[in-house]
């Protein structure tokens, strides 16, 4: 593998690092299940955050330059207005580790937790706090806290800000919550989904401004990566507005942690709550919605006369029809959707969800069908799609769209992605460039950011239907295949490339090789029966 250059390293965490904390932070679980221990390593990745980024304004604060000249490092006002955690004495860092050695480490740690929730409203039920449980090894939560130090001190060796300090702890807590969604297997999909997953949902709706909402947020890794997009293409903090649900207080508790050490700014709701029964943001209409709801949920509360159920009333047995239309009434008038789907979500016909689906595709909500291969998730094997929905599909010269009226792309990627162990497998950067390009293309907004001055606008590049991969259908043809919408019935077969080798040549020499491959079939079985004869057995 070839270095990476220096410059490389300096705009992206170094996964050496990252594994290699991982590992050492996993011999020190001992015994403790993954989906315990991860609430005692994610927290105290947390606090080390809260404490970093204290420190670091303090340290302005006492230096006394410009702005906070005469300011007083001890009054909790001074960070608040910078939009910094507080950290009382008994809660820094430097505290815990002081005391890391000492049997009542446990207790140390419950109480820093206690006091920043205490003196932080806006955390208060968030963190962990039964790190002084007798089931929990006090030696190895020493070691751990230990361990958890060396993250910033690894990035001020290189030379770096505290800015890249905090990156780094994001970027760990980002690592830390795939490898436990890896270990606790099936459960783990209640909090993660693949990042590179997540990558396409929000490369595909290039959201770079506007409201984002994901009404089963997990941990909130796709607002995470809509704050990396929008980084990434000039934007900042800020231009776009987060709102979620979660339905899990101890997950909902994983996406505030997982947001404020990124100092992400998000609505989460007031608490966590079932999207059912009660809708933390009712009144919002998003420009963007981006979800992974439950697969095939057959245990949902379900009200009949619910004003979502626009296209048909989901049946009681599955709610992937009942998040489908949650999604599109939470749309604004020229919003969109992206969200994961079991496959069966594309074909079914049960307890009319063929009904729903049709209604759906005749209001010409459908923009966008994706195909993915299998093995990309930790909680399930069952097939999985994409679907992208949009509530306008006419040419808006404003953000690039062409008019895209009674249409919908459909993109088989279920031959891409690699495996990176024997029952994983990732789509690779080229791979969500293949598909992301081409649905870019395809609605007419080329490659660039849509908000860039339009006079510098290069024409789109022109889309074109490639056999076996991707396939323009209009909704006479979704029509004539019954409503259904497996990529699989559109794109059609890979076209095998002629190699010019006329029919009548190429059929004797393919006749010649094969009798000569009977032949040496032949005389491989007389050479296994002689060594069979030889051992005393006989065929």
């Amino acid at each position: 593998m070839a270095k990476k250059k220096a410059s490389e390293t300096k705009t992206t965490a170094n996964i050496g690092f990252e594994a290699k904390l991982w590992l050492a932070a996993d011999k020190l679980r001992n015994n403790m299940d993954a989906a315990e221990y991860k609430h005692v390593v994610l927290g105290l990745i947390f606090l080390k955050y809260i404490s970093d980024t204290f420190e670091e304004h303090r340290a302005k604060l006492l230096a006394g330059e410009g702005d906070y000249a005469g300011a007083n490092p001890e009054d909790p006002d001074e960070y608040k207005a910078e939009n910094v955690f507080w950290v009382p004495t008994d809660a820094r860092w430097s505290h815990l580790q002081a005391n890391a050695k000492q049997p009542t480490i446990g207790k140390v740690v419950d109480d820093a937790m206690v006091a920043i929730e205490r003196d932080n409203p806006r955390l208060k039920g968030v963190l962990p706090k039964d790190y002084a449980r007798p089931g929990l090894d006090k030696h190895r939560l020493g070691e751990l806290i230990d361990l958890i130090a060396t993250i910033s001190l690894t990035a001020a060796s290189e030379g770096e800000t505290t800015h890249r300090s905090v990156d780094l702890l994001g970027r760990v807590y980002e690592y830390f919550l795939t490898r436990f969604a890896s270990a606790e297997g099936k459960n783990g999909g209640q909090f993660y989904t693949p990042s590179c997953v997540v990558r396409l949902l929000v490369e595909m709706l290039a959201p770079y401004q506007g409201r984002i909402y994901d009404p089963a947020c997990g941990s909130g890794g796709m607002f995470v990566q809509s704050e990396k997009f929008v980084e990434s293409h000039g934007g900042k903090l800020g231009d776009i507005s987060i709102y979620g649900q979660e339905s899990n207080a101890t997950t909902r508790r994983l996406a505030i942690m997982n947001l404020s050490i990124r100092g992400i700014e998000a609505d989460i709701g007031k608490e966590h709550a079932d999207t059912f029964r009660n809708v933390q943001h009712p009144d919002l209409r998003a420009d963007y919605v981006l979800a992974n709801p439950p697969f095939n949920d057959s245990d949902w509360f379900r009200k009949d006369d619910d004003v979502r159920w626009q296209f048909g009333v989901p049946p009681k047995g599955n709610a992937n029809f009942a998040w489908v239309q949650h999604f599109i009434h939470h749309l604004a008038p020229e919003g969109m959707a992206g969200f994961v789907l079991a496959n069966g979500s594309m074909s079914s016909n049960q307890s009319g969800e063929g009904e729903i689906r049709r209604a759906m595709i005749e209001a010409d909500l459908v923009d966008c069908m994706v195909a993915l291969p299998g093995q990309l998730f930790y909680s399930t094997q069952i097939p999985v799609c994409l679907w992208f929905l949009a509530k306008n599909k006419k040419s808006d010269s404003k953000r690039g769209f062409r008019d895209r009226r009674k249409q919908t792309l459909f993109i088989d990627a279920r031959k891409l992605g690699t495996l990176i162990d024997r029952v994983h497998r990732e789509l690779t950067d080229a791979d969500l460039k293949k598909i992301t390009s081409t649905y870019h293309t395809w609605r007419g907004i080329g490659l660039q950011p849509v908000t860039k001055p339009q006079e510098n606008h290069h024409p789109a590049p022109t889309y074109t239907d490639i056999a076996g991969f991707c396939f323009s259908a209009t909704t006479e043809q979704i029509a004539s295949h019954g409503y259904v919408l497996t990529p699989g019935r559109y794109v059609g077969a890979e076209e095998v490339e002629d190699d010019g080798e006329p029919f009548e040549e190429k059929m004797p020499r393919l006749v010649a090789e094969l009798q000569a491959q009977f032949a040496e079939s032949a005389k491989l079985e007389q050479t296994i029966k002689a060594n069979l004869k030889g051992l005393g057995y006989e065929l």
